[in-house]
């Protein structure tokens, strides 16, 4: 167990510290303290010894030197395990300091506000971490802490006899390192954006991300699991979402609300989707969004069962009392009416998500993914389209046709490879996914849709990448497909186009692939 007698306070964020410098006060630690902390306890009342009285020098270079000396820092880095630290402190006057309390200047928030760049080097605080990490360090002897939500607990350990158990001290040390760390991966990211250096790619990839939660188990009830986001991406995203009611999300819920809002962001009408075991299997769009859930659920009513639920629109009531006719794992929309949400009360497990903002259209992001040993980086697949599609067929695609094809080929681009979507109008019809041959998913596509009574007379497909062989198209013509879209690009492209014009199918060549492994 740590003693406080001596205390060093010294904090850019000053939330909490009145009240604990007048606990220490109280319990007659001696308080060390520099610059906007001290003026604030003096003001409070609280007896403050100035880190330059103690030091013998002022504060110089606009603040820039503060702790950086011997009496700081012999004071805390002394191991009160070795008596010959304790004899080289009594022998050069340096007093022992057993409590460091600190937190940095706020050079992510300076950032992102846009502040000029002499005004940001400027907030890359150097004395704070130096403190930080020799406390840290000296663990055994020193307890450190970083974070205004620490003080309850400090003051509730030191209630009893004024000091700080191991275990305790353990913990804030850690968390006095991750803080350190993480400060300096945003430092180091800000200045090579700043710089220009190191390439879209760097050599050494240095990411921080902060816990949201952790999770019951992964996949599998075997494997352990927990969720984390990254504090740098600003983005309207499942990581961002607040959880209205509902049981504590699973991994692969998680997954699977991803996948669903991803997919209802690229569409700007009022749209639904469904997302069972991260594909889609079921889209539509309506005016009514109850309609529109209805129409999706459709698609395949029996993979929707336990499935997710996305929207870019409120909830309204009609489409609460449609979700709770069924069971449904999530619901993620930008909003709920108070109606819904008290609709939603009659099923307790269901989790109901909120994303602020969510039918923001995304912009450009890194996303990391990861193999044994190692972590796949990639620019995500944001594109839609790269121009107009090209028309490479005799017959053009009709107005209406076009709207399908389009349709189609939005819901295409979130389908596990190999995918095929047939589309009519603005809702889904059948959906092919992950399967190893294209061919095959055409069929699995066709089979989901004929279950479910469903025509193809005159729908649209897409495929996610290009046609290998004639052989899908010659399948789709049975099925009475009459306009395809792909990105093209085969060595078999003159074969595929000859059979559509053969059948007198429309066929866009959008040259922009869609895998997603």
């Amino acid at each position: 167990m740590v003693q406080v007698k001596r205390a060093l306070l010294s904090v850019f964020e000053k939330e909490g510290i009145v009240e604990l410098a007048k606990f220490l006060h109280g319990r007659g630690v001696e308080i060390i303290s520099s610059g906007g902390t001290a003026k604030a306890l003096s003001e409070a009342g609280i007896p403050v010894v100035e880190v330059s009285t103690l030091t013998g020098f002022p504060e110089m270079m606009g603040g820039r030197v503060k702790t950086l000396h011997p009496k700081i820092h012999g004071g805390i880095l002394a191991d009160r395990r070795k008596k010959e630290h304790l004899a080289e402190a009594k022998k050069l006057g340096i007093g022992l300091i057993d409590l460091v309390v600190v937190n940095l200047y706020p050079f992510e928030k300076v950032v992102a506000k846009g502040a000029p760049h002499d005004e940001i080097i400027e907030m890359i605080d150097i004395g704070g971490p130096a403190l930080v990490r020799a406390a840290a360090k000296n663990y055994k002897s020193v307890a450190v802490v970083v974070s205004p939500k620490r003080y309850a607990g400090i003051m509730e350990e030191m209630k009893k006899d004024g000091k700080i158990s191991e275990k305790m001290r353990e913990e804030l040390a850690l968390e006095a390192f991750e803080r350190i760390s993480h400060y300096d991966i945003v430092i180091e990211g800000y200045m090579r954006k700043a710089f220009g250096l190191g390439g879209d790619f760097p050599e050494v990839l240095n990411l921080s991300l902060n816990k949201i939660q952790d999770l019951r188990y992964g996949e599998n009830p075997h494997q352990q699991a927990a969720f984390y986001k990254d504090p740098k991406f600003f983005q309207p995203c499942v990581a961002s979402s607040e959880q209205l009611q509902g049981k504590t999300l699973s991994y692969n819920n998680i997954l699977d609300t991803n996948s669903a809002f991803e997919l209802v962001k690229e569409f700007e009408e009022p749209t639904a989707v469904v997302v069972k075991h991260n594909n889609p299997c079921g889209v539509a769009s309506h005016e009514d969004i109850a309609e529109a859930y209805r129409i999706a659920k459709s698609v395949d009513p029996e993979a929707a069962f336990g499935g997710v639920i996305a929207v870019n629109t409120e909830v309204t009531l009609k489409l609460a009392k449609e979700v709770m006719s069924t069971f449904v794992e999530v619901i993620v929309a930008p909003s709920y009416s108070k109606e819904a949400l008290a609709e939603f009360k009659g099923k307790k497990n269901l989790r109901v998500m909120e994303v602020k903002d969510g039918n923001v259209k995304r912009q450009p992001y890194r996303e990391y993914r990861s193999v044994v040993g190692g972590l796949l980086v990639q620019d995500a697949n944001v594109k839609l389209l790269e121009g107009e599609p090209k028309i490479v067929t005799k017959r053009a695609p009709t107005p209406v046709e076009r709207e399908s094809l389009y349709y189609a080929w939005k819901i295409a681009k979130y389908v596990k490879s190999n995918a095929i979507v047939y589309a009519r109008g603005k809702r889904a019809v059948g959906i092919g996914a992950g399967q190893m041959k294209r061919i095959d998913a055409a069929k699995l596509a066709a089979m989901n849709a004929k279950s479910f009574g469903e025509d193809l007379k005159g729908v649209a497909m897409a495929s996610d990448a290009f046609f290998p062989f004639r052989d899908g198209i010659d399948y789709a013509a049975s099925l009475g497909v009459t306009a395809i879209i792909q990105p093209g690009g085969s060595i078999k492209d003159a074969e595929v186009i000859k059979a559509a014009d053969e059948h007198n199918i429309a066929m866009l060549f959008t040259g922009v692939r869609h895998f997603r492994h």
